[in-house]
């Protein structure tokens, strides 16, 4: 049986192209087809065929083959159309990365160093480090309270997704929030895809609710990029986008602060 080092790539593209004719923009697909691929190329089944999928969902480009097909300004994505089924669809290609020239806020670090040392991967550190600095709060200027995380649940015509952490958060007024958090940590990218799935999360769970979608990303390990997304007109936009330094309180620089007062 063949074993190959991008097994992924030629499953995923024996998918497609058993799918792909000139013009279309859905193709829609279930995991079994995966299976059905591995026998076809006569390739080793992964044992998680879900792995597959989400790599090319949130962490690795398509194969290049499939690029080729992409029209200018435009990117197939993979989503969720119902239960273990998946569709690839154009959309504009857009990519959500941190800004190299905005500028940095120093935020005491109240990170405790026991969840540093124990923190088991890129995603979990970045969740712990947002919550224990209650970065959404400032990020927001509201009062924010951790619901859940990793929030395993299904959305109608979508089928199951998980929301990373979910918030509450309340204004002075006394208004509402629900505040869906992606964590973006190592070669995971923001796309339209998770910040489409936690906004039309809330909009069934929550009617009435406001909803205020956050993603979060390291840039380096004391440095958190935080973005509020929005969907117009099926593209995903950045409402706002801070970044955040985490140094110890001894070290914090007095002129800066001075000026954050400004």
């Amino acid at each position: 049986m063949a074993e190959s080092p991008n097994r992924y790539g030629a499953l995923i593209e024996k998918v497609f192209f058993d799918r792909h004719v000139d013009g279309a923009t859905n193709l829609e697909f279930a995991r079994t087809d995966i299976e059905d691929a591995a026998e076809a190329l006569d390739i080793k089944l992964p044992k998680n065929l879900g792995d597959v999928i989400y790599s090319f969902r949130f962490r690795v480009p398509l194969p290049e083959r499939i690029i080729e097909t992409q029209p200018d300004g435009m990117e197939w994505v993979i989503e969720l159309a119902g239960k273990a089924i998946y569709k690839f669809r154009m959309v504009k290609f857009n990519r959500v990365v941190p800004r190299e020239d905005l500028v940095m806020t120093d935020i005491p670090d109240a990170t405790p160093e026991l969840i540093r040392a124990y923190a088991l991967d890129d995603e979990q550190a970045l969740l712990a480090i947002v919550r224990y600095n209650r970065l959404i709060d400032t990020f927001l200027c509201l009062t924010t309270y951790s619901l859940q995380n990793h929030l395993r649940t299904t959305v109608i015509g979508i089928g199951q997704i998980e929301i990373d952490e979910l918030y509450i958060g309340i204004d002075k007024r006394g208004c509402h929030y629900v505040i869906p958090v992606q964590a973006k940590g190592g070669k995971d990218q923001i796309g339209i895809v998770q910040t489409s799935q936690d906004i039309r999360f809330v909009e069934e769970k929550f009617p009435g609710m406001r909803c205020r979608a956050i993603a979060a990303q390291f840039m380096d390990t004391q440095v958190v990029a935080l973005f509020e997304m929005t969907l117009q007109d099926d593209e995903i936009k950045v409402i706002e986008e801070r970044h955040y330094r985490l140094v110890p309180a001894q070290k914090l620089y007095q002129e800066a602060i001075r000026n954050y007062r400004d």
